[in-house]
């Protein structure tokens, strides 16, 4: 009998995504922060896991259970599963890790294992284009959808850190400026996504051209330029009028990528002047970039 007295719920987090983007890693990291961790556990136990753990230890954060496509028997049943946890006070966070096709096939090959979802004559992006349908309906419920296409595993673990951090705080919301290069692609699971090809390219100046977004030289440059300044100060008045209200409806983290062609001149300029303008409003931002080094 759950103890008298108790009314609020432990968090239970769902941590799914398509296999090799990292689901282990963030596991690993939910555990550091306290949670009680099952891999592939039938979410329908969810609630007498909870009431277990909270039992055992009245201090845990919450249950982190790990699912992929493979436990067949919750994805046809997730709505009512859901619905069920939420009659009975428990919110399901879900957090799903994405990455490319290429890096994904690029990590089997590395690992050498084969696909989960693997069937007789397929290839590996046959396998994931399966897995991708299967995981579609969670990946649109999710409450944060991390890419680890460029992460290394400490930025995967400062990336679940904040999310999971920044959805108990309550107060404050954990933002990220993500710059990137059009011709690798944008990045997935973006919240905004802001495109800065129109600002002059220092590529095309000589002496800029081997240096990146983070040299003084670039930032000069860049910010000499008028349609630079004034997007600084357009994009700022739009997240300030935007961020109290995304906070409102409930959400902790918000990821923005600005895009310019190769990801190694303008983006990273403009993603810093982006994070120093939220700042100064008060707001915790952090920047990445996802494609300076190519």
């Amino acid at each position: 009998m759950p103890a008298s007295g108790a009314s609020v719920k432990p968090r239970l987090i769902i941590v799914t995504g398509v296999s090799g983007s990292g689901r282990a890693s963030a596991m690993r990291v939910l555990e550091d922060l306290d949670f009680y961790c099952v891999d592939n556990l039938p979410v329908a136990l969810a609630p007498e896991v909870l009431r277990l753990a909270a039992g055992l230890d009245p201090a845990l954060a919450g249950v982190a259970l790990g699912i992929d496509a493979r436990e067949r028997l919750f994805f046809p049943q997730w709505p009512r599963i859901f619905a069920d946890l939420e009659r009975d006070g428990v919110h399901p966070e879900i957090i799903f890790l994405d990455a490319s096709d290429e890096v994904l096939a690029r990590r089997y090959s590395e690992s050498r294992r084969p696909h989960p979802l693997a069937e007789s004559g397929s290839t590996v992006a046959e396998s994931i284009g399966r897995e991708r349908l299967a995981l579609a309906e969670m990946r649109d419920r999710a409450s944060r959808v991390i890419d680890t296409t460029t992460l290394t595993v400490h930025e995967l673990r400062e990336v679940v850190m904040a999310a999971v951090i920044g959805a108990a705080a309550g107060s404050r919301m954990a933002i990220s400026i993500v710059s990137f290069g059009y011709k690798f692609g944008a990045p997935v699971g973006m919240d905004i996504i802001l495109d800065v090809r129109f600002i002059p390219n220092p590529f095309f100046v000589p002496e800029l051209r081997p240096l990146d977004g983070t040299d003084p030289r670039v930032t000069d440059y860049v910010m000499a330029q008028p349609e630079a300044r004034q997007f600084i100060e357009e994009t700022g008045r739009i997240l300030d009028f935007l961020i109290p209200l995304y906070r409102r409806e409930g959400k902790s983290y918000l990821t923005i990528a600005l895009g310019c062609t190769g990801g190694r001149h303008r983006s990273p300029v403009l993603a810093r002047k982006i994070a120093e303008r939220l700042r100064a409003s008060g707001f915790d931002a952090t920047v990445r970039d996802a494609h300076i080094a190519r």
